[in-house]
C-alpha cells in the first residue's frame, strides 16, 4: 500500500507561469511592459497603518488566534459599518485570518468537507474555490451562479455531475463583485441563493473583498445584510480581505465573519494548527478598519484608472458586458482568449485569458486597474494609437 499520495500531482499547473512568454514579448516593448495581469496593488499603504505596525514592532509574545480585543471590535464596527451587518453583531462573529486566500483554500477542510463531498462555486471565478476542492478530495462543481438565484436546481443541469450533485455538495461559495467579471448580486439574488442553500443544509460562503469598490451600482450588498438572510446568519459566513481597498497585500489582512457557530469550529481548528496573524499586522489592520478615508480615497484613485482604460479598450474594439465593481475589465475582442493575451503583449500589454477561471471565460481577457497612472496611461495611448 502506499504510504503517501502526492498532493502536488493531483493539481493543474500554477496558470500565471503559463504568461511567461508573453511577459517576455510585453516587456520588448520600446515603452516598456504595462503588467495589468494580476491584482496586486501599487499604491502606497496608508501612513496612519505603517505608523501602527512601527508602533507594535516589539512583539515578543504569541498572538491569539481570535485576534486581539481592539482588533475584534474593529472588525465588528467595520461589517456594521461597511457591510450591513446587524446592531447586535457580537465579537464572537468575527475571526482574522492570514490573508483570504488562505481561507478560501482551506476552508473544505476546516468544515469537514472531504472525498465524496462537492464544493459548488461559480463557473467564471477565481481558481482557489477549485483548489479548496480539490486539497480535500472533493468534486469542484462550477455553477451560473444567477441562474442558480433563478432557476434553482435546474441550474445545475450543465453542471459537473448534474442535479446529482446537489446532494453532495456541502458548500457553497458566492463571490460579488465578482473577480473577474465585475458583477454584482442583487439582494434579491443573493436572498435567493441564502434559501435555495438553507433548504439543503449547505454552507455559504460569500467572498466579499471587492465590495467597496462599486461602479455601476451604489453599493454591494453583502450576505452580512439583514436584507439577505433575514436576521439569521446561521449558516453564512463573509469572507473579506483589506488588500485591495487599503494595499494591505503584503499584511495578508484579511477576515471572516458571519454565523458565531461556524466561526467557533474554525477558530478551534485555526487553534489547533497554530494559525495565528502576527501580533504588529493585527494592530495595523485595527487601523486600517477604522479608516474610511483612505479607503475612499483609494477608490477614487480606481476609479480615474477606470474611466481612462475602459474608454481606450472599447476603442481598440473591446466589449466590457459587465464592470458593476471591482478592479478588473473583463473584456472580450470577439476571438479566442489566446489571441486577445497575444496581441495585447505586442502592444506591451500583459492581461490574464479569461480561462484562468474556467472554460467559460474563454473569448475574455481580465485587465487589471492595478498599475500606476503613468502606465494605465501608457496602456491607453497605445491602444488608441492609429
Amino acid at each position: 500500500m502506499a504510504r503517501r499520495v502526492s498532493l502536488a500531482g493531483r493539481l493543474p499547473a500554477f496558470p500565471w507561469d503559463s504568461l511567461a512568454p508573453h511577459r517576455a514579448r510585453a516587456e520588448q516593448h520600446p515603452g516598456g511592459i504595462v503588467d495589468l495581469s494580476v491584482g496586486t496593488p501599487v499604491d502606497p499603504t496608508p501612513a496612519s497603518v505603517q505608523q501602527a505596525l512601527a508602533d507594535a514592532a516589539d512583539s515578543h509574545g504569541y498572538p491569539t488566534t481570535i485576534g486581539t480585543p481592539a482588533l475584534r471590535q474593529a472588525l465588528v464596527r467595520f461589517v456594521q459599518r461597511r457591510l450591513g451587518a446587524p446592531a447586535d453583531l457580537g465579537v464572537e462573529s468575527v475571526l482574522p485570518t492570514i490573508g483570504s486566500k488562505e481561507l478560501v483554500a482551506h476552508l473544505p477542510f476546516q468544515l469537514g468537507i472531504g472525498a465524496g463531498g462537492a464544493i459548488a462555486f461559480p463557473h467564471i471565478a477565481y481558481p482557489t474555490y477549485e483548489m479548496g476542492a480539490l486539497f480535500v478530495g472533493a468534486e469542484p462543481v462550477p455553477v451560473d451562479i444567477e441562474r442558480l438565484a433563478d432557476e434553482g436546481d435546474a441550474a445545475f443541469a450543465d453542471a459537473p455531475g448534474g442535479t446529482a450533485a446537489i446532494d453532495r455538495i456541502g458548500l457553497l461559495w458566492l463571490n460579488s463583485p465578482s473577480n473577474p467579471t465585475g458583477a454584482v448580486l442583487s439582494v434579491e439574488r443573493m436572498r435567493s441563493l441564502v434559501d435555495w442553500a438553507r433548504e439543503r443544509e449547505i454552507v455559504v460562503a460569500s467572498d466579499e473583498c471587492y465590495a467597496l469598490l462599486p461602479w455601476d451600482v451604489d453599493a454591494a450588498t453583502s450576505i452580512l445584510d439583514p436584507r439577505v438572510h433575514g436576521g439569521d446568519l446561521t449558516g453564512l459566513l463573509c469572507v473579506y480581505s483589506l488588500s485591495k481597498q487599503s494595499n494591505l497585500a503584503g499584511y495578508r489582512a484579511a477576515f471572516i465573519a458571519g454565523d458565531p457557530a461556524l466561526v467557533a469550529e474554525l477558530t478551534a481548528i485555526r487553534k489547533q494548527a497554530g494559525m495565528m496573524l502576527p501580533g504588529p499586522v493585527q494592530a495595523a489592520m485595527a487601523t486600517a478598519l477604522d479608516d474610511d478615508a483612505a479607503v475612499d480615497a483609494q477608490r477614487e484613485i480606481y476609479r480615474r484608472r477606470r474611466d481612462v482604460l475602459r474608454p481606450a479598450l472599447e476603442a481598440a474594439g473591446g466589449r466590457i458586458p459587465r464592470s458593476e465593481a471591482g478592479l478588473y475589465l473583463w473584456t472580450t475582442f470577439g476571438e479566442s482568449s489566446e489571441a486577445s493575451v497575444a496581441r495585447l503583449a505586442d502592444l506591451g500589454i500583459l492581461c490574464a485569458p479569461g480561462m484562468f477561471y474556467g472554460g467559460a471565460g474563454d473569448g475574455f481577457v481580465r485587465i487589471a486597474l492595478t498599475a500606476s497612472d503613468e502606465r494605465i496611461d501608457a496602456a491607453a495611448e497605445r491602444l488608441t494609437r492609429p
